[in-house]
Formats: C-alpha cells, structure tokens, sequence
C-alpha cells in the first residue's frame, strides 16, 4: 500500500519559506547586475585605427582670451638658489592679439583616421629650476620619463583628476625614472616639495590634437571629412568642447573663446 506523505507548515514556517526565497532571487539579481557591470567594466574601448585618409580636411584656428589675465603669487620658501625669488606669474598667456600661448585643441571620439606621428624618444617631463619642463604638452598613452636637472630633491606627483597616476621622489641631479600614462585623460602634475611648481600632460587616444603657438593659433591636418566634438582645454579656463564640421579638402576655420570658469 502506497501511503502519501503531507507536510503541514505552520504560518511560522511559511513565513520563513517565503523569506528564504526572496533572500535566494535577491542573491540571484545581484549576482546578475554585478556580471553586467563587470562586463561593462572591463569591455576595451575600441582602439584608433590609423591608415590612409582620402580627401582629408584641415582645422585651423586660433584660441583667444578677452578678459582680464589673472596672475598668481608665487613665494618659493625653500632652494631659492635654484628656484629664483618671488614673482607674479599669468595663469593664462595671453599675447597682445588676445591669443592663448598653450592651449591645447583636440578632437573626441575618432575612430579612424591618419597615422600617430613617428615616435622618437619618450616622451619627459623634465624638473628644471623648480619648473616643469614643457608646462604642457599632449601625448599618446603610453611611457613617459621623468627627470630631474636639479641639485635637490623633487617629488613629482601625477593626477588623474584625484586620483594618482604617479608619484615619485628624485633625489639625485640627472635622475630619471619611467612611468607610464595607460589611459586618455587630463593629468595635473606638482611637486610635493615645492608646491607651486605646476604642469600639464593630456594623454589621447588619436593624433588629432595641437597646442596652440604665441599668437594662439592652431592647425590639425589630414582630418577625414565628418562632424567631430572638438575641445580646447586651458588650465585656468578649463575645457570648452564644440561640435566641428571637416569638408573634404577644405579648411575649416575656427575662432575659440575661452573664458574664465
């Protein structure tokens, strides 16, 4: 004789059933958001693809600045020898034609287009009498050395926004130590022993980019015709990002004003 077994719960136990199973598919949809943002995570942004351009424009330009140029004190408390005295420094080089020295223009979001230039040797970002040398510059992802030309310590800090890129001491006159910059991005540089030492690397991911000269003038070439996002970035002004549009065999010019942020 078959005999059928029945269990009988309790409203105790049901409310514990029923509270193990919500537990179990919570768990269960955690554990699926958390796959997907992993996967989001770690999915590699689609890489430059350089090769030949057909029918490539050119942007050129020039950065201004209209405003009055604000400065900045600057104290040196320690090695003066070598760091120099008390000075008022611009935050923003301004020629008399309202140009911006040093600003740097460059495009977002290219897929495609012509090849990096040939690279010679690494890229430095040098210590030279308590300054950073050059102040600015624009560079592909990848190594850069930093030295020190001078007789004492610096501590040469890196940033991505605040979190930090690098960070080292250099004792010795003549050092140098290689790092590396792996992601596109704006870096700000100090020294943390002479705090007002300042400098800028933009790391990008495609060779469309210029620093602007003395008279605040910019040129990028061999541009494929389409509309780009183009940024120019200043550090006391920050970036001012505007859509672009590149005819084939034709300049496109530009006339960029930032202002103070």
């Amino acid at each position: 004789m078959a005999v059928t077994l029945f269990a009988t719960n309790c409203p105790g136990d049901i409310d514990n059933q029923e509270s193990a199973v919500m537990t179990a598919l919570a768990m269960k949809w955690l554990i699926g958001v958390s796959a997907m943002v992993i996967a989001v995570a770690t999915t590699p942004a689609q890489a430059y693809e350089a090769g030949p351009v057909t029918g490539g424009g050119t942007i050129v330009g020039k950065v201004v600045f209209n405003d009055v140029v604000p400065t900045r004190k600057i104290i040196p408390n320690k090695d003066v020898e070598v760091c120099g005295g008390p000075r008022e420094e611009p935050l923003i080089e301004v020629g008399p034609d309202k140009g911006v020295q040093n600003a740097v223009v460059y495009l977002v979001e290219v897929a495609k287009g012509k090849a990096w230039p040939a690279q010679g040797k690494t890229p430095e970002l040098t210590n030279h009498k308590c300054r950073f040398e050059p102040e600015v510059q624009v560079i592909r992802a990848g190594p850069l050395d930093v030295v020190n030309n001078d007789p004492m310590l610096h501590n040469t800090h890196g940033y991505y926004g605040k979190r930090t890129a690098f960070n080292m001491a250099l004792p010795n006159q003549g050092q140098r130590i290689p790092t590396e910059l792996t992601r596109p991005g704006t870096v700000r540089i100090d020294c943390d022993a002479h705090g007002w030492m300042e400098g800028w690397i933009y790391v990008v991911d495609n060779p469309y980019y210029a620093i602007t000269g003395a008279d605040g003038k910019f040129t990028i070439t061999d541009v494929p015709p389409g509309t780009y996002n183009l940024v120019a970035i200043q550090s006391f002004t920050g970036p001012l990002q505007q859509p672009v549009t590149v005819a084939a065999g034709k300049p496109t010019d530009l006339t960029i004003e930032l202002k103070k942020q």
